[in-house]
């Protein structure tokens, strides 16, 4: 695509990725197809070769944003599914998030928008503040109903009725290593935020996988949230101050007693930790380290595929398998996942649109909560079309989505490869 940015322009680091992002594509419509959005909405705006003509028209111009082009570009999941599609290698992920961060400077939204992006990004990242406002919210959510008829007041709606009704009690402490764990070397599992607040459960089934696996597991007393909800909601500052502190805290660690993987269990906190080199880049301070950490950082699904486990034990359960987009499309994390649970002897089923969207995309359920809602009764409805006994899937966002819709429970793979090799039963499976 022809590029009409002046050499002022291009001095900005931010302005010069975008420009080369936007000259790779030759506007095929291939990702058209793919697009969530577009699938739903048929409207070329809401594909990401309608969207890259906004943010071109947008950057280009140095336009002050209008409510319209927000609009489509707030409708963009950012699922990714446009670059496993894309023959061209357009990296829309990078020019999206520069996109979002212009208009976050240069945009004003309505008040009841502003309040509810400050509401989330000073609350889910944090898993104290997280907690407490899921402990609430079960005070607000007889009024659902309510906030569900008025439009400014859907996302409320939205996330009163994704909080779920009872929070699991806090953990006394971080799990344990096993006895005889660190005999091949220390991981350093991410901690999270969302997660450990939703479903515990997780950590502690990778951690006990991976000692089972012999080797020992470390937490960065100084990590905090990986960035993602804040970058994505184009709050630049934020995200970069957020992937610092990750970067000195796993730094940290790799030069105290090496590490061989920083490992993630949310795939949408590993596909932003993963971008850490690029997102830093032109930070002296930080490029060099932050490339680092990037180059260690693996989901814990790509971890399990290279190290041995012990035989599993299926139980001749059948296993509906969710690729979560920040995996198969963010990280081209394809077959390991599937391949890990048949291995753990179990029957292994993908659903038809397996490469579409389930609608969570971190906070785009709440503020997105219509298109969400759409995509996540298609989800669910081709998962449980299978007829499996339990759902999988590699990201929290994901499973809360799913898991609200489905018939059958929905955990991470973690907890299935754990209970296969001697570990406990899935918690969320104990109700079914």
């Amino acid at each position: 695509m022809q590029t009409n940015f002046t050499p002022d322009q291009l001095v900005d680091p931010a302005m010069a990725a975008s420009e080369a992002v936007i000259r790779k594509c030759v506007h095929c419509g291939f990702c058209t197809a793919t697009c969530p959005t577009y699938v739903l909405l048929g409207d070329e705006l809401d594909s990401p070769r309608g969207r890259i003509y906004l943010m071109k028209d947008m950057l280009e111009n140095e336009r002050t944003p209008s409510a319209e082009v927000v609009k489509h570009i707030d409708r963009c999941l950012s699922c990714l599914s446009c670059m496993t599609t894309c023959p061209s290698g357009v990296n829309y992920m990078h020019l999206v998030d520069h996109a979002r961060a212009y208009i976050e400077e240069r945009y004003r939204r309505p008040l009841h928008e502003r309040l509810l992006r400050s509401l989330l990004a000073q609350v889910l990242p944090y898993p104290r503040r997280f907690r407490l406002a899921l402990a609430l919210a079960r005070f607000a959510r007889p009024a659902t109903p309510l906030f569900a008829r008025v439009t400014a007041l859907k996302p409320i709606a939205a996330m009163l009725a994704l909080a779920p009704k009872r929070v699991p009690p806090a953990p006394a402490a971080l799990p344990s290593p096993a006895p005889d764990a660190g005999r091949r070397g220390r991981i350093a599992l991410m901690q999270g935020c969302a997660e450990p607040v939703l479903r515990p459960e997780i950590r502690a089934a990778t951690v006990r996988l991976i000692n089972r696996a012999g080797y020992d597991v470390v937490f960065a007393p100084d990590e905090g949230c990986c960035g993602a909800l804040v970058h994505h909601m184009g709050k630049d500052e934020a995200s970069l101050a957020a992937a610092r502190r990750n970067v000195d805290a796993w730094t940290a660690l790799a030069d105290d007693g090496g590490l061989e993987a920083v490992v993630i269990t949310a795939s949408g906190c590993g596909t932003t930790i993963k971008d850490y080199g690029f997102m830093l880049r032109n930070d002296p301070a930080y490029a060099d380290k932050a490339a680092r950490v990037s180059a260690l950082a693996k989901d814990v699904s790509e971890l399990l595929a290279d190290i041995p486990l012990p035989p599993g034990n299926g139980r001749g359960l059948t296993v509906a398998y969710h690729a979560a987009c920040s995996l198969q499309h963010g990280q081209k994390v394809t077959t390991a996942p599937p391949r890990l649970l048949a291995d753990a002897g179990y029957a292994v089923r993908t659903p038809a649109e397996a490469h579409l969207c389930c609608g969570s995309a971190g906070t785009y359920n709440i503020l997105q909560p219509e298109i969400a809602g759409q995509l996540g009764d298609r989800k669910a409805a081709n998962l449980v079309r299978l007829g499996a006994d339990v759902i999988a899937t590699g990201n929290i966002g994901c499973a809360m989505q799913i898991g609200q819709r489905a018939s059958v429970p929905v955990v991470h793979i973690v907890e299935l490869l754990d209970w296969a090799t001697g570990g406990p039963k899935p918690a969320a499976m104990l109700d079914f």
